[in-house]
């Protein structure tokens, strides 16, 4: 069989990928148990309690986003909040302005690099391969008081001034493990027979780089990617030590709002966050699946 075209080579490497597992034994009967268990017992409850505890909060912070009065007590339904979310809200949408182009330069950059660096680590054997692996867990293990106090020591050492670069690159640093944990657990998964043979059908490094180990993991990548979005859109304490006059970004800016009283303004906010949030995740699955299916 020839294959001189790369899309070739790339549709028939892919397409080993595709196919499914079969179900073993014990996973079916694993299966046929869970379905035929009862529907009121233990887990049942504490998972329903453990989702209401969840998505309560929520719940009181959408309904309360349309009553007529600041106060939590209901006096009536109104969109006037709404109104001065979208007519009146000029810093807090300057400050959401920020934070998005801080969250997707940051996590684009991570992504990036921590993609490189994930399948480096798996593909190579160097020596420092092991050092690397057990320093990249340290940024998820320190408090991020500590983190942010180190940067903020950095940059006044090298005379940086605070700012968006300076936030930029702290969302970054600890976006970065994140990414390369999870490409990496990722590329755990990946048969590496495929890339013997994209090189016996002539592949370059390159070639199989590109058209075959990326397509194969970037559920994994576009997942890492998400995550440092919302790791960077909620972060506060890294961001408060190393923000300067004209970076305040989303958090910075509820917080000081937060601390002369709640707005219902914030809760308006966040149900527009929470739909946003929403239509992106659908719109990724679906995204996701079209991907499975051309393949």
């Amino acid at each position: 069989m020839s294959m001189n075209r790369p899309t070739d080579l790339y549709h028939h490497l892919v397409s080993r990928l595709a196919k499914k597992k079969p179900v073993s034994e014990p996973a079916r009967h694993a299966r046929r148990a869970l379905q035929n268990r009862p529907r009121l017992s233990l887990s049942n409850t504490v998972m329903a309690l453990s989702v209401v505890f969840l998505f309560l909060p929520l719940v009181v912070i959408v309904v309360f986003s349309f009553n007529r009065a600041k106060g939590m007590v209901w006096t009536g339904f109104s969109t006037g909040w709404y109104e001065k979310l979208f007519l009146d809200s000029d810093k807090l949408w300057s400050s959401f302005s920020n934070s998005l182009i801080i969250a997707l330069a940051s996590a684009g950059t991570a992504t990036v690099l921590g993609t490189l660096a994930a399948i480096g680590v798996n593909w190579y054997r160097f020596k420092f391969r092991t050092y690397i692996q057990t320093i990249s867990f340290l940024p998820m293990i320190l408090p991020e008081v500590i983190l942010g106090i180190s940067m903020l020591i950095f940059f006044s050492a090298v005379n940086l001034p605070l700012g968006m670069m300076t936030i930029y690159i702290a969302h970054t640093s600890f976006c970065l493990p994140f990414v390369f944990l999870m490409v990496l657990a990722r590329l755990d998964e990946f048969d590496f027979s495929i890339i013997e043979a994209s090189r016996d059908l002539g592949a370059t490094e390159r070639q199989t780089l590109f058209k075959v180990i990326i397509p194969a993991v970037l559920p994994g990548i576009l997942s890492a990617f998400l995550m440092s979005v919302t790791l960077s859109l909620e972060d506060f304490v890294i961001t408060f030590f190393v923000s300067g006059p004209g970076s305040t970004t989303l958090p910075l800016y509820v917080f000081s709002m937060v601390r002369y009283g709640i707005s219902p303004v914030i809760n308006a906010l966040s149900l527009v966050l929470i739909l946003g949030t929403m239509i992106i995740a659908f719109a990724l699955r679906n995204f996701l699946k079209s991907i499975a299916a051309s393949k």
